[in-house]
């Protein structure tokens, strides 16, 4: 079975040198020097052509034809109608005296390169030969994953990209406060960070082919900063609800405080609620002990902020508060109405009760 291994190669590299002698030698000539052959040598323009596209190779034949072939590089793809070529991408497609071409589909960056057109004719031989160029599409190959930073720290993003032509890469913060922070390198540097600049940053590679993006989140952590505190006026028995609003990352928590005693949710009858940046001190039921200041505190990892708020005393008005309103703001155009108003009221209370008797 070796012996039989052996003789099959050795046939076939014979074959093969055989076919390139036969080409470049022609039959009955005698081998002449380089500056005295009779080939007739012919380069085509380049063939671009995209990853994953097909591609014809084609040339002339012309008459009195009597050997033909495709090469690769080192390697025959087709001699006439034989396929030499175990590729399934390859494949004849015309075969006739004006022309012989083949087509290579699903192109790869392996295809790139040289091939030759080889025919034999019966004075000399004759070579057309074109080199195919290979365009890859960019592809995002090695990017930052998404992070978590504290305000103040440097920051380094990276992204690298494959392609042919070589992509260009260029990063920026697509968030509408990034105040156009942007880079035409694989490499982003962001020194001393800020709150403002944390957000989706986006990586785009680009090349003739196409364009390929991709992003990264960036998460920035600061301590909380509070909205000053608005005091509040409640009538007395009235609902009463204070509020604190705080903006930190990751998300505060909220304590409040009456003095230096801390309030827990349903603690007489209060009830705390918070809903994200938001806390909510609500009394159902306001008391007399209930007046005074109010603490809000807001806490993360980071640190914690707080504010004051008072809760003060509405006093409705009562009926001898509305008898004297009126009279009580006077000008000197109404100092006779002022005077009688209130012995008018006081004539019809006591005629109300002398109808009585």
């Amino acid at each position: 079975m070796r012996a039989f291994g052996h003789l099959g190669a050795w046939w076939r590299c014979a074959t093969l040198l055989s076919l390139r002698l036969m080409f470049f030698l022609p039959a009955g000539l005698p081998v002449r020097s380089q500056g005295d052959s009779q080939s007739d040598n012919k380069v085509m323009d380049n063939v671009t052509v995209r990853q994953g596209e097909t591609v014809f190779l084609s040339c002339a034949q012309g008459d009195f034809v009597t050997h033909t072939a495709w090469l690769n590089r080192s390697s025959i793809l087709y001699a006439g109608e034989d396929k030499w070529s175990v590729d399934p991408r390859v494949s004849l497609v015309t075969l006739n005296q004006e022309e012989f071409s083949i087509k290579i589909e699903n192109v790869d960056m392996t295809d790139e390169g040289q091939y030759i057109c080889a025919v034999q004719t019966s004075s000399k031989p004759r070579t057309t030969s074109v080199h195919i160029i290979v365009q890859v599409p960019p592809k995002i190959m090695s990017l930052s994953k998404d992070i978590v930073v504290n305000e103040g720290s440097n920051v380094t993003l990276m992204c690298s990209a494959s392609g042919k032509p070589e992509p260009s890469v260029t990063w920026k913060l697509l968030s509408p406060s990034g105040h156009g922070l942007s880079s035409d390198d694989e490499y982003l540097e962001i020194p001393a960070i800020t709150r403002q600049r944390a957000g989706m940053y986006e990586c785009t590679a680009v090349n003739e082919v196409s364009t390929d993006v991709q992003t990264v989140e960036l998460t920035v952590n600061y301590a909380p900063s509070v909205v000053e505190g608005k005091d509040v006026g409640v009538t007395l028995g009235q609902r009463g609800v204070l509020q604190c609003e705080a903006d930190a990352v990751p998300q505060a928590d909220f304590e409040w405080y009456r003095d230096d005693r801390r309030i827990f949710n349903g603690f007489d009858g209060i009830e705390i609620e918070d809903d994200g940046a938001l806390s909510k001190l609500t009394f159902f039921n306001v008391s007399e002990a209930d007046y005074g200041n109010y603490t809000c505190v807001a806490i993360n990892k980071l640190g914690a902020a707080n504010t004051s708020i008072v809760l003060y005393e509405i006093i409705e008005p009562t009926s001898s508060t509305l008898l004297q309103g009126p009279g009580a703001v006077q000008d000197g155009n109404s100092a006779t109405t002022g005077t009688h108003t209130p012995a008018c009221l006081l004539l019809m209370v006591a005629l109300q009760l002398l109808m009585r008797f």
